[in-house]
């Protein structure tokens, strides 16, 4: 994404679109974050990962300070999810195998000054998303550490219209973009969830890393900070499994750290997309863990966070 422009319009030829000054850009995205918090809609829109789409329904309602989501594929395997306050409720589908619980999260607004500590921010142009007038806003990382994003916000509500997420060559990882977009309310029937999606238990994020989480990394990007981190017991192996939620305020990541307990595992890195998954094997005084890196960065990221991974534990250091 760093270098080139991100948004050309082939009309007839090639005409170069202005870049507007970076304070406009941080208007539009504090109108977002702003958007998402008071604004209902509903719609459908499809989403690319890796030469791959899907179509989904999407029903928005903010109502005080509480904002309700439901989410249902259109195609393919069935799946269907609602969150409140950012907090998944229920899964079907494909998403309910090995999703027992779910870590409590809240939404983090966007921080236009934070943000442009990480990421040159600009206004590109215009576009047309679902038949409504868009801002274009570029945001193009500082660094090889994460992935650059341009955001196609609507013209009247300052909502996302349609999002791509880029590598630092320009090559598209993912897109978001509606095909309908409604600025009304729904309804308490369309944010209901059916009779097949199961409820997800919630745990409470421990926000103190010295508390349960004995675990810090020895190096992180520049910027990405802890945003929440919880312990829970897996149904599976019964083992206490630790994880940790950092982000730079935009991208976010995940780091999982399960003791092995004699069990075999062998390191691992999949990309699929813009989402990278390291598991590697690191040898503790107590024992093997897995540490498993998994999020929206670049695999050489992922990669670096998981080797970086050490005990707290006084204990686990003698």
């Amino acid at each position: 994404m760093r270098g080139s422009t991100l948004v050309t319009l082939l009309l007839g030829g090639c005409l170069s679109v202005p870049a507007f000054a970076a304070s406009d850009a941080s208007q539009w995205l504090n109108r977002l974050a702003q958007a998402e918090q008071q604004q209902s809609y509903q719609g459908t829109f499809v989403y690319e990962r890796s030469g791959s789409f899907s179509t989904h329904d999407i029903w928005h309602r903010a109502q005080g300070s509480k904002v309700s989501e439901r989410l249902l594929q259109l195609d393919g395997s069935a799946q269907e999810v609602t969150r409140v306050n950012g907090q998944t409720q229920c899964v079907s589908g494909a998403l309910v195998p090995g999703v027992s619980v779910a870590p409590a999260t809240s939404p983090r607004p966007l921080d236009p000054l934070k943000l442009m500590s990480w990421y040159d921010l600009s206004v590109a142009g215009e576009s047309r998303v679902a038949g409504r007038k868009a801002t274009i806003v570029t945001m193009t990382p500082k660094d090889q550490y994460r992935y650059g994003f341009e955001l196609h916000l609507d013209s009247e509500t300052g909502l996302l219209l349609k999002s791509l997420l880029l590598n630092d060559k320009g090559q598209l990882l993912e897109r978001f973009q509606f095909t309908r977009f409604d600025p009304t309310s729904p309804s308490d029937t369309d944010l209901s969830a059916s009779k097949n999606c199961n409820p997800v238990a919630q745990v409470a994020a421990v926000k103190d890393p010295s508390g349960p989480i004995n675990w810090h990394s020895d190096w992180l990007p520049p910027g990405f900070e802890l945003a929440n981190s919880a312990v829970r017991k897996d149904p599976d192996s019964k083992s206490t499994v630790s994880s940790l939620m950092y982000d730079d305020g935009l991208a976010r990541f995940s780091v999982f750290l399960e003791p092995l307990n004699g069990a075999k595992a062998t390191d691992a890195r999949t990309q699929l997309g813009p989402t990278a998954a390291v598991s590697r094997r690191l040898s503790t005084p107590k024992g093997d863990v897995m540490v498993t890196v998994v999020g929206e960065i670049p695999i050489g990221t992922a990669e670096r966070i998981a080797l970086s991974m050490r005990p707290l534990d006084p204990q686990a250091k003698q």
